[in-house]
């Protein structure tokens, strides 16, 4: 019965071929959405990797600077540095924003960072493709290659440019925008900068109050001002612990003493899988069933029609004393084929298409051998629509 069902879709190659095609292009565009989520999943993990961090404290009863909004003095990072347990603790801040350059511009996440020593102190890029860290405490950036910023150029945070000194690789945001680093002074400024109509304004205020404005207290309006314009502020400390220390201890020693949320790298990586993720995740997932349906319904379609246009041949085969068994084998091969050939087809289709997507995309192994199987469980379920069809002709029909 290969035989048979060889030389039918030898007869039919045209329509079962670009069927084929079509039903590969949907199964690659599904292994490509499975590629997406397992790339979000492994850009969340390597950001809590590459920041090199064990704990992070962020601003009390918030889920910290991944999530939603942290502020916390950036005076704080002394008081954890005398915890017993810590190693070092480093401030930083997370900034979301259009960086340019000339005409263009990369939608990027801006990290701040304190000065410091590559890993010792948490935060810092832990390693690059192309030149140095940042030793500056102005206007000098690390920038991830996925920018497509090269050394020496110059690009625009907010007012202020930056020289590009380092370039670095799979630093990127929770949702997969490239990171640039920049000197934490100047990423606490970009956070909180007003346009000038904004700042004479507001100094007007200031002037007009006469609780800052006495004449009997000099420096005092000059130093009010002074103060508005600078932010003491930062998203977080990062804290590393010494060798042996118990995470949760640690943690815990922190917010009983210094009133701050803490978070060890499970309870990180839970926030932003479990939370951040899990919305996307379902949104995947509704998206894959919608494919598997389509998919389930072009094959049973093109099995269904392959076997109303030999109605006649199966009639024949019955009035020869041909098994239903066989002739079910015959059409489920036929189903089996045309699913060979669209997996085939969409697993080279989402290797190709893969490195050409803006965001990651991790295609799994697992994944591969998993939606192969699946793809052969939909086509057998498809092709019984045109099985039980098949095993209702009457063997009569050969010869009527």
């Amino acid at each position: 019965m290969i035989s048979l069902a060889g030389r039918d879709i030898l007869h039919t190659w045209g329509k079962f071929v670009f069927t084929g095609i079509g039903l590969g292009l949907l199964i690659g565009v599904t292994l490509i959405m499975a590629g997406v989520y397992r790339g979000m999943v492994d850009d969340g993990k390597a950001l809590l990797d590459n920041s090199g961090a064990d704990l992070w404290v962020v601003q009390l009863d918030t889920l910290g600077p991944y999530a939603e909004a942290s502020s916390i003095n950036d005076d704080v990072y002394r008081g954890i540095f005398v915890i017993p347990g810590v190693a070092q603790a480093a401030n930083v801040t997370y900034l979301t924003t259009q960086v340019h350059k000339e005409k263009s511009d990369v939608r990027a996440m801006v990290v701040g960072i304190t000065p410091g020593t590559l890993g010792i102190d948490p935060g810092w890029p832990p390693y690059l493709v192309a030149g140095r860290q940042i030793t500056r405490g102005h206007y000098e950036a690390v920038v991830d290659v996925a920018t497509g910023f090269k050394l020496g150029d110059e690009l625009t945070i907010r007012r202020n440019k930056y020289n590009v000194v380092g370039l670095t690789r799979r630093m990127v945001s929770s949702s997969g925008d490239p990171m640039v680093f920049i000197p934490l002074k100047d990423a606490q400024a970009a956070q909180f900068l007003k346009g000038n109509e904004a700042i004479l304004q507001n100094r007007r205020r200031t002037e007009n109050n006469p609780a800052f404005n006495r004449p009997s207290v000099p420096g005092l309006l000059d130093a009010v001002i002074a103060s508005q314009s600078t932010n003491a502020y930062v998203n977080a400390v990062l804290v590393t612990l010494k060798p042996g220390q118990e995470p949760e201890a640690v943690a815990e020693s922190i917010r009983r003493w210094k009133h701050l949320t803490v978070y060890t790298r499970a309870q990180m990586e839970e926030i932003l899988i479990g939370k951040l993720i899990a919305t996307s995740a379902k949104q995947i997932g509704m998206f894959l069933a919608i494919l598997a349906i389509v998919s389930a319904a072009i094959v049973a379609f093109i099995i269904y029609s392959l076997t109303m246009d030999k109605i006649r041949e199966i009639a024949v085969l019955k009035l020869i004393g041909t098994r239903n068994r066989t002739i079910a084998w015959m059409i489920m091969q036929q189903a089996l084929a045309l699913g060979v050939i669209g997996f085939v087809v969409g697993k080279i289709t989402a290797t190709f298409a893969a490195p050409l997507f803006p965001k990651y995309v991790l295609l799994m192994p697992l994944d591969t051998v998993a939606g192969f199987f699946i793809v052969l469980i939909i086509c057998v379920l498809a092709s019984l629509i045109a099985i039980r069809m098949a095993l209702k002709v009457d063997p009569a029909e050969a010869i009527g």
